[in-house]
């Protein structure tokens, strides 16, 4: 039985990935801190972005990354949960004011998986062939490889899409493979993408605790279930964003490793239609210099219109 007062509440969504890996953070904690998992409290919140999964909208077209954590951010700020638990790449670039992200967990597998009921990879698939996604950044990068690919609109959860993919509604699509790995449907993908050749979302693979700023109280009670280099590898690839004013508007792909004693990080911005790319590389042991040498970078490769010009 859950305890009148809990030693923390967790706000998360309501998605089946969502609630995974809020109940993974919550078996974390119970034994960092050695307090049972019943005494960690889980309150799900409804966000736009879930609200709005049955339309055929990109997330540009709904407001962005945060339309995915706003109402778990305001729970947050306003005191009725401890911790808001977040698929990093969901995180918008600018945190609300009074929000940290002060931990996260070790990241899962980065890359992107294809799945299709027909065929075995994208090369595969026929001549202007259905492609679901809502992803800016994957259909661009589908369409550099295969600009006759014609993409439709294909959002809802992990479940959801796989049951799109079943019914029809598309020929082919890309899952993130960490979702796909904590709900048990690895099974499901088809191939796996290169990630040199198919960059990740910035962020991808990675769950994200927030708390309020200036909370030591819970600042600690986190701290054990902060994984240094995923934490230095998110730093950097957020970073990277701000320059690039990394929006659901702007294809954007990252790719960080460790190389030694130094932080490696690739960036490569898109547009839309996947036929212009510039990529950037660097190393550093600053995570939040060195996503911004590749951002500047890659900046200074576009030009100072390149989102204004791209984005028409």
């Amino acid at each position: 039985m859950q305890s009148p007062t809990p030693f923390a509440r967790i706000g998360t969504r309501g998605s089946p990935l969502a609630l995974a890996q809020a109940r993974l953070v919550r078996q974390l904690l119970a034994e960092a801190h050695g307090v049972a998992e019943d005494d960690i409290a889980i309150e799900v919140f409804s966000t736009g972005g879930d609200r709005s999964q049955s339309e055929n909208t990109t997330l540009s077209d709904i407001g962005g990354k945060g339309v995915f954590t706003k109402e778990i951010d305001e729970a947050l700020l306003s005191g009725r949960v401890d911790i808001g638990v977040h698929s990093s790449k969901d995180v918008a670039t600018g945190l609300p004011p009074g929000m940290v992200l002060a931990a996260f967990l070790e990241r899962e597998d980065v890359r992107d998986a294809f799945l299709s009921v027909s065929v075995k990879g994208i090369d595969n698939l026929p001549e202007g062939a259905r492609f679901g996604t809502s992803s800016i950044r994957r259909a661009a990068q589908a369409k550099r490889l295969r600009p006759d690919l014609r993409i439709v609109p294909f959002r809802g959860n992990v479940h959801t899409r796989l049951q799109k993919l079943l019914d029809g509604v598309a020929d082919a699509t890309l899952l993130a493979l960490a979702g796909l790995n904590r709900l048990g449907e690895a099974h499901r993908a088809t191939s796996i993408l290169d990630p040199e050749h198919f960059m990740p979302a910035p962020a991808q693979g990675a769950i994200g605790i927030a708390i309020r700023e200036g909370d030591q109280h819970f600042a600690d009670i986190v701290a054990p279930l902060d994984h240094a280099p995923t934490h230095a590898a998110i730093a950097a690839e957020r970073a990277m964003l701000a320059i690039l004013d990394g929006s659901c508007r702007t294809p954007v792909g990252a790719l960080t490793a460790r190389d030694g004693g130094l932080l490696s990080l690739k960036g490569e911005i898109l547009s839309l239609d996947g036929q212009t790319s510039y990529r950037a590389e660097a190393q550093g042991s600053d995570p939040r210099q060195l996503g911004e040498q590749v951002g500047r970078e890659l900046l200074a490769q576009a030009g100072p219109d390149w989102l204004k010009r791209w984005m028409a």
